[in-house]
């Protein structure tokens, strides 16, 4: 199945570097671009693209508000396949990426490894899972360990989890695929894939990345070396 793009971005250059590069991956077309957030929006919701790719910074709206209105959960055409957001940024602030994670982003991209790693990327947001550039995914830990637990709702349905999904979720959290849980926790994909709708479903969050940061505000998972 093809996967169906948007890349948003003010820079001319940008936006067409970006759709060259995916134009030359068999099974990803670039539906269309847009040169601000309000764009952005209007085109997603014209041509109901399997992603947006989002830069954060851009004039009249921003990358995280465009996230927003983009991922709500009325916003697709069909409620069965939700439009996903990879946000593209120059700069790792865990401030942004938090918002964006928050506004329903399923990852977050350095625009500086595009070259190498922006095809990975599309395929796995396209499969329902969250992409963490390393190097942002580090600002993030630190940034969500600083912030009260008290401001993120989500932590307060974590005594929800069985232990099984509170073990899946720590697992995510670390960047695993469903494919790799299974293998740790010598389980069937197909369960480990239900444990993760479940997961979702009982924190109440829209996808992976998502989680990611309940797991790490919360506490639940602790990351060494950030001190």
């Amino acid at each position: 199945m093809t996967i169906r793009v948007l890349v948003a971005d003010d820079q001319d250059l940008v936006r067409e570097g970006i759709g060259m590069l995916l134009q030359r991956e068999e099974g990803i077309e670039v539906v269309g671009d847009a040169r601000n957030g309000h764009e952005a929006v209007a085109k997603a919701r014209e041509l109901q693209p399997d992603i947006v790719l989002m830069d954060v910074r851009m004039p009249e709206l921003d990358g995280v508000s465009a996230t927003s209105v983009i991922t709500a959960d009325d916003f697709s055409a069909d409620p069965d396949r939700p439009i996903k957001v990879l946000v593209l940024t120059t700069y790792n602030v865990g401030a942004a990426v938090r918002d964006a994670l928050r506004k329903g982003a399923s990852g977050f991209l350095l625009k500086d490894r595009a070259s190498t790693d922006l095809m990975a990327a599309v395929k796995v947001v396209a499969r329902g899972e969250a992409w963490l550039d390393p190097a942002v995914t580090l600002d993030l830990i630190a940034e969500l360990r600083a912030v009260p637990e008290s401001t993120f709702a989500a932590r307060d349905r974590l005594g929800q989890l069985t232990p099984r999904e509170a073990e899946v979720l720590t697992h995510i959290a670390r960047g695993m695929s469903n494919s790799e849980i299974a293998q740790r926790l010598v389980l069937g994909e197909a369960t480990v894939k239900t444990h993760v709708g479940r997961i979702l479903m009982k924190l109440d969050l829209r996808d992976r990345a998502q989680a990611v940061a309940v797991a790490y505000q919360s506490g639940l998972v602790r990351v060494t070396g950030l001190d």
